[in-house]
């Protein structure tokens, strides 16, 4: 093992006596718990590296080439093709419809952009992260995947810059830790209503969230819930070899609540 590697488990080992010491709580508790597999979500990525594909093997990517880091969340369940599996249905769903333009707010490094980008070859994707180091990601993906022609990457959108969307031939896909409940107000950007909106709910950061949401579209548009699920079915064979608690890191999205999806199709 690499001394950096060293240094590692000993900053984890200690983080852990710390959290977890005589006089824990729950939260104290629950904290290590999730440093202890996130350093064993990187123990596997490294252990597995041979093993991991380079292009995504399963889901509805497959086949995207996905060798750069994830900017935010879990890498393991993104380069297996389980990552958000509960989704796999609306993005067909968003494929079948062939839109002509995709807006992916917090783009992150380009998961989605990338991806919609590959399966949708006539449409055009703006990518918005306000994080600068995963817009670079996202640059990156999309070179790596032959798409970035038809992605362009930009910073954080404001209500102007929704009002100027298309009607009628454009969806949202909107991830932006909370941030929804401000920013996807048809009130404030009318254009929203002619949109198709897939909207990941951070309820457990800002609640009421999901009642907010509900009210402004539901006038204007049919909204579907869609919840958690791990597909372990998509676990490649190799997988079998490993513990429970191993596999179960390797679906693991690292959410520490619920964060429903909201697929809201205008009437």
């Amino acid at each position: 093992m690499s001394s950096r590697n060293d240094d590692l488990v000993r900053r984890v080992a200690t983080e852990v006596q710390r959290l977890a010491g005589p006089d824990a709580g729950d939260r104290e508790l629950n904290q290590a718990l999730r440093l202890l597999a996130k350093w064993r979500a990187g123990w596997l990525e490294g252990a597995l590296a041979r093993r991991l594909p380079q292009q995504i093997p399963a889901g509805p990517f497959a086949g995207m080439t996905y060798t750069v880091r994830a900017s935010e969340g879990a890498r393991l369940a993104r380069l297996l093709g389980v990552y958000e599996a509960g989704l796999a249905p609306v993005i067909e769903e968003i494929v079948a419809r062939r839109y002509g333009l995709v807006v992916d707010i917090g783009a992150a490094e380009g998961y989605y952009a990338v991806g919609l980008a590959r399966r949708l070859p006539d449409a055009r994707i703006l990518a918005h992260d306000g994080d600068p180091r995963a817009r670079a990601l996202c640059a990156e993906l999309a070179t790596l995947n032959g798409v970035s022609d038809r992605v362009k990457i930009g910073g954080i959108l404001t209500h102007d810059d929704l009002c100027h969307l298309p009607a009628g031939d454009c969806v949202i896909i909107c991830d932006i830790e909370g941030a929804e409940a401000e920013l996807l107000d048809p009130e404030s950007a009318p254009a929203l209503r002619g949109a198709d909106l897939l909207v990941e709910v951070h309820e457990g950061m800002k609640p009421g969230t999901l009642d907010l949401l509900h009210r402004r579209f539901s006038v204007s548009h049919e909204i579907r819930q869609i919840g958690r699920h791990l597909a372990d079915d998509a676990l490649p064979d190799w997988a079998e070899r490993l513990s429970d608690m191993d596999r179960l890191i390797l679906l693991w999205e690292w959410r520490s609540s619920p964060t429903p999806w909201l697929w809201m199709t205008r009437r």
